[in-house]
């Protein structure tokens, strides 16, 4: 499994979007995070390992406790890969509307079917 299906598995959820969205614009505890969702201690705390697994955030130590942000790097090369997708679904499309647009030459000589 590459990293990018790695990460995409782990964002599968919504719960670890949110958390991802929480840990986004600044470091949080487990406690914090606890704080702000509807889940338990240890339910957050799996949903951290599955995201750290996936390499979609970082932990630091500060004294005895742990403090989680968005690894970006690793987010990084998610995007590449969903951006890499879209390009080629974008070509592919662009291709189809160009291949069944009026005038196309669609392999059928219209003046054989009259």
């Amino acid at each position: 499994m590459t990293d990018a299906a790695r990460a995409l598995d782990a964002i599968g959820t919504p719960a670890r979007r949110r958390i991802l969205e929480l840990v986004a614009p600044h470091e949080r505890s487990v406690r914090e995070l606890t704080d702000e969702l509807d889940m338990t201690q240890s339910a957050v705390s799996q949903h951290l390992k599955v995201l750290r697994d996936a390499g979609l955030v970082a932990v630091r130590a500060e004294g005895t406790r742990r403090l989680y942000r968005v690894d970006l790097d690793q987010l990084a090369q998610v995007r590449a890969w969903v951006d890499g997708f879209w390009d080629d679904v974008l070509a592919a499309f662009a291709q189809h509307v160009t291949d069944t647009s009026p005038g196309a030459d669609t392999g059928t000589n219209t003046e054989e079917h009259r």
